[in-house]
């Protein structure tokens, strides 16, 4: 499993996973906030499934 997920885009995916997380835990929107879960990991492991599929990635080219 290669990376496909860069740095920038890895970040804003973890943020925005704790805040949705953050977000229902506190009861400011429903559970459709434990989407973050998604979000959260792919920014965590660095892969996305989606991106593989249709071969993107945001990660800088090695040279």
């Amino acid at each position: 499993m290669k990376s496909n997920v860069g740095g920038i885009d890895r970040i804003l995916r973890i943020v925005i996973g704790l805040v949705l997380i953050g977000l229902t835990l506190n009861g400011n929107i429903g559970v459709w906030g434990w989407l973050g879960v998604v979000p959260l990991l792919t920014g965590a492991i660095g892969w996305c499934p989606p991106y593989a599929i249709f071969g993107f990635s945001t990660c800088s080219m090695k040279k």
